[in-house]
């Protein structure tokens, strides 16, 4: 079984994270996305693309186990390249994908939300990239997309304290088009989904094609850069005791090296 299920509603396509207890993103669920993008560019019924999480959350982070597997510095970049480039066809791809989001988007989970091209989110919803907490740093194109919805001040700190914040906050500050009450995330979600997908498909593809223009040429240097910062930062003592203390549910003891 598969960590994502695909189903077309109407000419909606509606992909579900299944991959419980945290809808954790394994290098498992990564291909099965990339899978399911291709499914859906192939089968040409889809104008929108609704994505959300099975259970608790939407996603609650990436797979830190099996970040221990890892050996070498390559190893972290090639993951993190991998993860970035994924993201990147997300974010380019011919119709837009909406993220329903609930419980929390947190790490890897944010940073494939901020690939999608709108974000519904519960009010209390928890959205953050808590990296730094386990001694490492984002690697998915979190450090370069934050600032472009919050601006840099806010991603400074929403990065280097690596707290979370609401789904209503996310709202506020133009993280997510909008907060919504528990139940009705899907359904406002989906409803934004039907209105796009009644409209002419050739639009639609022409507006996807546009809209990436007002992205600077300067984004593809920083993700990167972050991900030669990210298997550096693998490398180091701290990451080793980060992860451990993470996978052990203690505080970390940093020595800053």
């Amino acid at each position: 079984m598969g960590t994502l299920t695909h189903e077309l509603n109407g000419n909606v396509a509606v992909l579900t994270i299944q991959s419980p207890p945290a809808n954790a993103l394994s290098s498992t669920l990564l291909k099965d996305l990339d899978e399911k993008l291709n499914e859906i560019e192939n089968d040409n019924n889809a104008k929108a693309i609704l994505l959300k999480g099975e259970g608790k959350f939407f996603s609650a982070g990436a797979d830190v186990k099996e970040f221990t597997s890892l050996q070498n510095a390559s190893d972290y970049q090639v993951l993190s390249e991998r993860g970035q480039k994924l993201f990147d066809r997300v974010e380019n791809f011919s119709i837009p994908v909406i993220a329903a989001i609930h419980g929390a988007a947190l790490g890897g989970g944010l940073e494939l939300a901020m690939s999608c091209h709108i974000r519904i989110v519960t009010e209390n919803a928890k959205l953050g990239l808590p990296e730094l907490t386990l001694g490492i740093i984002p690697g998915f194109a979190g450090t370069q997309r934050l600032p472009r919805y919050v601006g840099s001040a806010k991603a400074y700190e929403m990065i280097l304290s690596g707290q979370p914040i609401t789904g209503t906050e996310a709202a506020k500050l133009g993280l997510a088009n909008q907060a919504v009450g528990e139940e009705e995330v899907y359904e406002n979600a989906m409803k934004l989904a039907t209105v796009i997908a009644a409209k002419s498909k050739p639009t639609i593809n022409s507006v996807m094609q546009l809209i990436p223009y007002a992205k600077t040429a300067q984004f593809a240097d920083g993700v990167q850069e972050e991900a030669t910062a990210f298997s550096e930062i693998f490398g180091s003592d701290d990451a080793k005791e980060g992860v451990q203390a993470f996978i052990e549910k203690r505080k970390p003891n940093f020595k800053d090296k």
